[in-house]
C-alpha cells in the first residue's frame, strides 16, 4: 500500500520532508516520523478504495478453498511483496538493495536490522544516526519483568524453546500499553500510539527472552547485560555467547534482516495480523504468530534441512561424490519424502534469501564442509526434482542454507533455530500491526463454506 504512488501522497511526503523535522539538525525519531506519515497514508488508502474498491481482484476457485487458500488475494500487507520470479521486496527494495542502502555497524558490511525495521514502518531508508538512536532505544526497553524471567527459569529444559518463547511473549501482555489505553477508552484514531509502544517493547525484549531460553536450556543460565552502545544483533549474539565472534554477529545482522518479513500470507504473519485484528495487543498477537512459526511446515523447516543433511553425511560420507548424492536424493523421493529446503508456495526461482546466505558463506566460510555440501546439492536437486515431476519450483528456499551457517559458527542446537526466526519475524508483524491500527483495519472475518454448501451452490448454477 505504501509503495503505490499518488499525487496527493507524494505531495504530502515532500511537504513533510521540506517543512517537518526530518531535515532538522536533530534526527527525527521513528515515532515522530510515523506520526508525520499517518495522515497522508490515511488519505492514500481512501483514494485507493474510492478508485478501486468495487473492482474484482482475481478469481476464486473451489480448489483454493480446499487447498489452504493458496494464492487467494485476501490481505493488505504493506511491508513486503513476494514476486514469484523476483523474490521478496521490502517496501519496494530487493535484498541486494537493502544490503547496499541500509546503514551498517562500524566495520560491518551487512545491513542493520534496525534500519530494516525503519524501512518497514516508514518506507524510507533511515540515516545512520537514526539507526544508532533506535539501537539505544531498544537497549533501554530491553529489560524483562522479573516474573517473566521467573517463568522462563522455571521451565524444564525439555520444554521446546518455541513453547517457552511463546509463553514469555504472552506474559509481556501484563504491561501492554495498548491494553491499558483501550481499557481507559482511547479514541480509535489514536490506537496506533500505544500499539507502537508495545511493538517497540516487544522487539526490544526478544533478545533477552531468546538469550535466557538458550542459556537455560543449553548453558549455565547466566546472561550478560545488554550493552546500550552496541547494536541489536551484537546484543543478541552476546546473549547467546557469540559476542566476540565478528563473523557470527555479521551473520545475525543478515539473518534478522532477510527473515524479517515475507508478505502477509505465511502462517506467522497472517496469524499475527488476524489476532491483532481482534484488538488483541501486539504481545498476544505475536505469541499466536510464534505458535504458527513453530510448525514443521513453517519455521521448523531449517531444522528439517539440517537433519536431512546430517543423515546424508552419516550414510554416504561428509564429502560424497555427485553420483552418491544423486542416489541419495532419489532414495528420499522414492520413499515418499521431500527434499527439505527445496520448493516454495509462491517462488518459482531460487530464493534471493538463499542467494544472500550463499554469498555470505562464500565470503566468510568458503572451505566449510557443510557449506560445500549445500552448494553441491544445489547443483543437483533442481534437475532431479524436475525429472521426477515433484515440484513446480525445484529451486532452494531460505531454509536450505541457514542451518549450515549457524552450525559453522558453533550454534549447533537445531531445536533452537526457530527462536532466531521468531526474533526476526517480529519486525514484519510488528510493523504491520502498527499500520493496521493507524489505518483502522477491521476485524478479519472471511466467509467459510461446508462441502455440502459448495455442492448446492453449483447445483443451483447448473
Amino acid at each position: 500500500m505504501m509503495m503505490l504512488k499518488t499525487a496527493s501522497r507524494t505531495s504530502f511526503i515532500r511537504t513533510s520532508f521540506a517543512t517537518g523535522r526530518y531535515l532538522s539538525s536533530k534526527p527525527v525519531s521513528l515515532k515522530e516520523r510515523l506520526a508525520q506519515l499517518i495522515p497522508g497514508e490515511i488519505e492514500h488508502v481512501k483514494a485507493v478504495r474510492a478508485e478501486h474498491g468495487k473492482k474484482t481482484f482475481g478469481p476464486v476457485v473451489v480448489d483454493q478453498l480446499y487447498g489452504g487458500m493458496r494464492g487467494l488475494p485476501a490481505l493488505i500487507w504493506d511491508g513486503s511483496v513476494l514476486d514469484p520470479d523476483e523474490g521478496i521486496r521490502f517496501r519496494g527494495k530487493t535484498i541486494p538493495e537493502c544490503q547496499e542502502l541500509l546503514p551498517k555497524a562500524p566495520g560491518g558490511s551487512e545491513p542493520l536490522p534496525e534500519g530494516l525495521f525503519w524501512l518497514l514502518v516508514t518506507g524510507e531508508i533511515p540515516k545512520q544516526e537514526q539507526v544508532v538512536e533506535l539501537s539505544k532505544e531498544w537497549a533501554a526497553r530491553s529489560a524483562l519483568p522479573e516474573f517473566v524471567e521467573e517463568i522462563l527459569d522455571r521451565c524444564p529444559p525439555t520444554l521446546h524453546p518455541m513453547s517457552q518463547f511463546s509463553m514469555a511473549v504472552t506474559a509481556l501482555n501484563h504491561n501492554s500499553a495498548f491494553a491499558k489505553a483501550y481499557q481507559e477508552g482511547i479514541s480509535k484514531k489514536d490506537y496506533w500510539g500505544p500499539t507502537f509502544e508495545d511493538a517497540m517493547d516487544l522487539i526490544a525484549k526478544l533478545p533477552n527472552i531468546a538469550g535466557r531460553i538458550y542459556r537455560n536450556v543449553f548453558a549455565d543460565g547466566k546472561l550478560p547485560a545488554i550493552d546500550a552502545e552496541k547494536d541489536y544483533s551484537w546484543n543478541l549474539s552476546n546473549l547467546l555467547g557469540f559476542g566476540d565472534n565478528a563473523g557470527f554477529v555479521e551473520l545475525m545482522r543478515l539473518y534478522l534482516t532477510i527473515h524479517s518479513d515475507h508478505e502477509g500470507g505465511n502462517v506467522s504473519a497472517h496469524t499475527g495480523k488476524l489476532v491483532g485484528s481482534a484488538l488483541s495487543d501486539p504481545f498476544l498477537a505475536y505469541a499466536a504468530a510464534l505458535n504458527g512459526l513453530a510448525g514443521p511446515l513453517h519455521g521448523l523447516a531449517n531444522q528439517e534441512v539440517l537433519l536431512w543433511l546430517r543423515k546424508l553425511q552419516s550414510q554416504i560420507g561428509e564429502e560424497p561424490s555427485d553420483e552418491a548424492i544423486r542416489e541419495y536424493i532419489w532414495s528420499t523421493l522414492k520413499a515418499g519424502q521431500v527434499v527439505p529446503g527445496y520448493g516454495h508456495a509462491v517462488l518459482r526461482k531460487t530464493d534471493p534469501r538463499y542467494t544472500a546466505q550463499r554469498e555470505f558463506a562464500l565470503k566468510h566460510m568458503p572451505n566449510d564442509k557443510m557449506f560445500k555440501l549445500v552448494g553441491q546439492i544445489y547443483q543437483l536437486v533442481p534437475d532431479i526434482l524436475l525429472e521426477a515431476g515433484k515440484a513446480k519450483n525445484p529451486w532452494p528456499n531460505v531454509d536450505a542454507h541457514s542451518g549450515a551457517l549457524l552450525t559453522h559458527y558453533g550454534l549447533t542446537q537445531m531445536q533452537y533455530y526457530t527462536v532466531l526466526f521468531g526474533v526476526s519475524r517480529a519486525f514484519g508483524v510488528a510493523a504491520q500491526l502498527i499500520w493496521d491500527r493507524a489505518l483502522g483495519a477491521p476485524l478479519e472475518r472471511p466467509k467459510s463454506y461446508s462441502s455440502d454448501a459448495i455442492n448446492k451452490i453449483f447445483a443451483q448454477k447448473s
